[in-house]
């Protein structure tokens, strides 16, 4: 596998920087509550809600991302980079230059799904 060390290790230390901050501020307490009221007629704490359900959402994913990313760079230190962490199998190439915090073999990511 053809990487330079120091230059994946600078990208999963900007990705990771970038997922902290993206989180912290989806984790922060909201600023305007409002007057959130629930009825039958979809209003503005029905935006609210689903807004907030998104937000959730979108922060779990970045959690999971995180947690590869932090994976990735642990594997960098093993010199295990580059290997699927379940079948041991090697990561294509394409699939390290599109994800480089990838831990998983395609095969085996999907499999997790």
């Amino acid at each position: 596998m053809t990487f330079e060390v120091n230059d994946v290790r600078a990208v999963l230390d900007d990705k990771r920087a970038d997922l902290m901050i993206r989180s912290d501020n989806l984790a922060a307490a909201p600023v305007d509550t409002g007057d959130i009221s629930f009825g039958k007629r979809v209003g503005d704490g029905t935006s609210i809600a689903v807004e907030r359900l998104t937000d959730v959402a979108a922060h779990e994913l970045m959690l999971v991302q995180l947690n590869d990313v932090e994976r990735a760079l642990a594997k960098l230190d093993e010199s295990s980079y580059g290997r699927c962490d379940d079948c041991r199998g090697q990561i294509p190439e394409g699939r390290l230059e599109i994800h480089p915090w990838a831990i998983r073999c395609v095969s085996c990511a999907a499999s997790r799904r």
